[in-house]
């Protein structure tokens, strides 16, 4: 079976090459105070791959940075799939480096979400069919940076995702009547409770005090969202990036194994 520890699917800088500060680019907005583009280190990247900037990127104006999480795919291509050599001991391999990054970063996702399907009981029926996928996944992003360069990750993502609509359905179905869709809808500022939030635009949603159990929350946008007091506990397919992009305090209720955000409130 595949690495899909926990460890193996949340970033961790200490063994990666700060590619998230390099490969990806960002524009002068509310998020970053300055632009940068694909393949440019950023001003603040340390020699030794390491934030200057990070006990205070918020007050500097990096909202962005806080928000991003690879899901591990910085420390997989710079520890396997490059072998421990970096873009900086390697000048020529920096721009396939890059490349690829995004692409394991999208897989990792697929893992993250695939891992946690075959976490919940209710979904047994689809375990075999899930299990399966996560293999495929799993050998797609232990692929060669060639193989890596060539993959239409979209198509994968494309067979991925009935997969994990059928685990949410079985899921959902328990709860004694299934909640109302909202996949794809713009909600932005709307005040919501407990309905199912798929691929939902969420954008300074008033969730406070919402319980978002057997949620889908595969895609939805919570920038700026307030979850204060609100209950994810029990949450389908919540990610750590949802969650940093979003607001809460010390009464929201998370699932096992996410982190609160330093910016939250105490």
């Amino acid at each position: 079976m595949p690495d899909t520890r926990e460890s193996a699917l949340r970033g961790d800088c200490a063994n990666c090459f700060g590619l998230c500060c390099v490969a990806l680019p960002f524009a002068r907005s509310a998020d970053f105070p300055v632009s940068k583009a694909s393949g440019e280190p950023c001003r603040n990247l340390r020699e030794d791959f390491r934030c200057g900037i990070h006990e205070r990127l918020r007050p500097s104006g990096y909202q962005g940075c806080t928000v991003y999480d690879c899901f591990g795919a910085g420390q997989r291509v710079s520890q396997v799939t490059f072998g421990g050599v970096s873009w900086r001991e390697a000048p020529e391999t920096a721009r396939r480096m890059y490349e690829v990054f995004p692409v394991v970063r999208q897989l990792h996702e697929l893992l993250r979400y695939l891992t946690g399907a075959l976490a919940l009981r209710t979904a047994r029926p689809v375990h075999p069919e899930l299990r399966a996928a996560l293999a495929r996944v799993e050998g797609l992003a232990a692929g060669t940076p060639a193989d890596l360069e060539r993959l239409d990750v979209a198509a994968v993502r494309t067979q991925v995702n009935p997969l994990l609509l059928r685990t949410s359905e079985l899921v959902r179905a328990t709860a004694g009547g299934r909640p109302k869709s909202r996949r794809g809808a713009d909600l932005m500022g709307k005040r919501l409770r407990g309905t199912d939030l798929r691929g939902a635009l969420l954008i300074a949603a008033d969730l406070t005090g919402a319980d978002l159990s057997l949620t889908d929350l595969i895609g939805a946008d919570l920038r700026d969202a307030d979850l204060s007091g609100a209950d994810l506990t029990d949450a389908l397919f919540l990610t750590q990036p949802q969650l940093n992009s979003a607001r809460g305090n010390a009464a929201t209720r998370l699932p096992e194994g996410f982190d609160r955000p330093a910016h939250w409130p105490a």
